[in-house]
């Protein structure tokens, strides 16, 4: 017998103890088991949780994850980021079209099945990929995408899609994905030898002061992407008023061309928790959570079970280690679909169960984080390094990499070349270095550090990765020969328009007009004052936005316009008898053509 709204609504609120701040996992429940949060579940859920009801509709029309409407019991979530649309996306899309029936954003009139478009999925080294409910369907043709469509109609079950087992962890029974790591170059801080809990005595031995001036002393900064000293974060959160404080690892990689963090995860899940336990003890918290990404749910059983072999052995709760009065404990936290939320204040308020919507600083999260206490946010890399600067001691990290750049970064590589994957190499790496270990000497340009990043070109090849030349969070895109930059440049700021969160007008409207002129000059309508006017305003959404995703958006445009001034201008034409190009005179007169029966002289010299 279906199980009532009612029930579902109940269980899902009781499961987490009716708690306002776990509204986010309070609506992913009640989707998965009703197949959308409906008007009668939101309210509903006001009623068991005695809020606004839109509170609810709020949070549930923002992630992209979540519908209040009706979607079929699988839905096939297809991933279109440049790297996939070079990679053939879009005969795969042809394909899903063609064996169902509909078009993207539509259901098959049977409710079985629901086709749609999705930002990068974290798989952009085994492209094309779909994301077939929480299952990961890795390198798709146009062939498997019919057959994946024959099959679903057959049993309906996505886990049955996986015929093929990925390495490593993959394999593991609580993965049991197809998922490959691509694992191609491993580090000493990452991807070394494992002693579980090795950091964790080493540090309680010392006190919370002496852990921070550790960290302090490796120069250790942020793989995040801003390069924040992780040790004067520390100290910050340490130092602020209050008696409870909270330690959030950031495991939203929502950049396309990252995946890095999905690796980690997959293989070294002990590190990255023995590093936000350390951190919970240098500041002074007993609760930690890992803001795990909508699209990385089928790693969940498998960090759960990891959590929980840790909580066994006395690595996690009540006096880790035997040491008396440091209790410290991580949940996970999934998100839903949000790009915005990989910056740290939208994903402290997605963590309190509301939109995914920056916070105004000051203050910062360590003065003023998750649920107003004193918080640390750290990236999934980061946290790997604390753990290894703990075992080895900081003078080992300081002795790889450069001057400014202590230490190993973790790099995605994707795109135009011969082995795609993730590499640790140490900081201070020349780019046609990278290339090299990649396969992609006959790179004409290369995206470093995601779309919010930089696109360079040859001449920029022997720079080198670091905070202070070539920095990145840990993407890197290829593009070869025959590669068009204008229209990647386009593609990402698609990207950015749509995963704006639209709070602040210079991110909401400012990325729109970015993007309507990069769209007219790739459609040959361009003029040379075009480029003024997209420095200009590339210029002024930077400095004006609110957080992060405004303040770096326009960079594809920018960068572009610096590193590639050469292919703006072959494309733009100045204005003809002064007319401005982007006002098509044929098309506004052809009704007045059919009528008078004759073409215009005027529209048509």
């Amino acid at each position: 017998m279906p199980e009532s709204l009612e029930a579902i609504v109940r269980e899902s609120c009781h499961s987490v103890a009716r708690q306002r701040t776990r509204l986010v996992d309070i609506v992913r429940s009640v989707q998965a088991r009703a197949g959308s949060v409906s008007p009668q579940a939101m309210d509903l859920i006001a009623r068991e949780l005695g809020i606004h009801r839109c509170e609810v509709e709020s949070c549930v029309t923002f992630y992209s994850f979540l519908s209040d409407k009706p979607k079929g019991r699988v839905t096939i979530r297809l991933c279109n980021d440049i790297i996939d649309e070079l990679k053939g996306v879009q005969r795969v899309a042809d394909a899903f079209r063609q064996e169902l029936g509909i078009d993207f954003g539509q259901t098959t009139p049977d409710g079985a099945i629901s086709l749609e478009w999705t930002a990068c999925i974290g798989m952009c080294d085994q492209a094309p990929a779909a994301l077939v409910n929480d299952v990961p369907v890795t390198e798709i043709s146009s062939d498997r995408a019919r057959e994946i469509v024959r099959e679903l109609r057959e049993h309906g079950d996505p886990d049955r899609l996986v015929t093929r087992l990925g390495g490593g962890n993959n394999a593991h029974p609580l993965v049991h994905s197809m998922v490959y790591n691509n694992l191609r170059q491993r580090g000493e801080f990452v991807f070394g030898p494992i002693n579980r809990a090795e950091a964790i005595r080493k540090a309680i031995a010392i006190t919370p002061a002496e852990v921070i001036r550790a960290i302090k002393t490796s120069r250790l900064r942020g793989r995040g992407g801003a390069g924040f000293p992780t040790g004067m974060k520390w100290e910050f959160a340490r130092a602020a008023p209050g008696e409870q404080k909270c330690v959030i690892c950031n495991a939203d990689e929502g950049e396309p061309g990252t995946f890095k963090d999905r690796v980690i995860l997959t293989e070294v899940p002990d590190r990255v928790f023995a590093g936000m336990t350390i951190a919970g003890y240098a500041i002074g918290a007993a609760k930690g959570i890992l803001y795990l990404r909508g699209e990385y749910a089928y790693l969940r059983a498998f960090l759960e079970d990891v959590l929980q072999k840790r909580r066994d052995d006395n690595l996690l709760g009540k006096a880790i280690c035997g040491k008396p009065g440091f209790d410290f404990d991580i949940r996970i936290q999934m998100g839903a679909g949000a790009y915005i939320c990989g910056e740290e204040t939208a994903l402290i308020s997605s963590c309190e169960g509301l939109r995914g919507d920056p916070k105004t600083r000051p203050p910062f999260p360590a003065q003023k984080g998750y649920l107003g206490r004193p918080t640390v946010v750290n990236n999934v890399e980061t946290l790997c390094k604390v753990t290894k600067i703990m075992e080895l001691g900081p003078a080992s990290f300081c002795q790889v990499g450069s001057q400014g750049s202590t230490g190993t970064k973790v790099l995605s590589i994707s795109g135009d070349c011969k082995s795609p994957g993730v590499y640790e190499v140490p900081f201070g790496i020349k780019l046609r270095d990278v290339l090299k270990l990649c396969g992609a000497e006959n790179a004409i340009a290369v995206q470093v550090g995601g779309p919010s990043g930089q696109m360079v070109g040859p001449d920029s090849y022997e720079r080198t990765i670091c905070y202070d030349d070539l920095a990145t969070g840990g993407s890197i895109m290829v593009f070869g020969p025959g590669r068009n930059v204008l229209h990647i440049a386009q593609r990402f700021m698609e990207f950015f328009c749509h995963e704006s969160c639209g709070f602040c007008t210079p991110c909401r409207v400012g990325n729109v007009l970015l993007l309507e002129r990069l769209q007219q000059i790739n459609a040959g309508r361009g003029t040379p004052e075009d480029l003024p006017y997209l420095e200009e305003l590339g210029t002024t959404v930077k400095l004006m936005s609110r957080c992060g995703l405004g303040q770096t958006s326009p960079n594809p445009v920018l960068t572009t316009l610096r590193n590639f001034r050469p292919l703006y201008d072959k494309v733009v034409q100045p204005r003809k008898n002064g007319n401005v190009p982007t006002f098509d005179l044929a098309s506004r007169v052809a009704e007045a053509e059919k009528i008078i029966g004759r073409r215009s002289v005027h529209a048509h010299p």
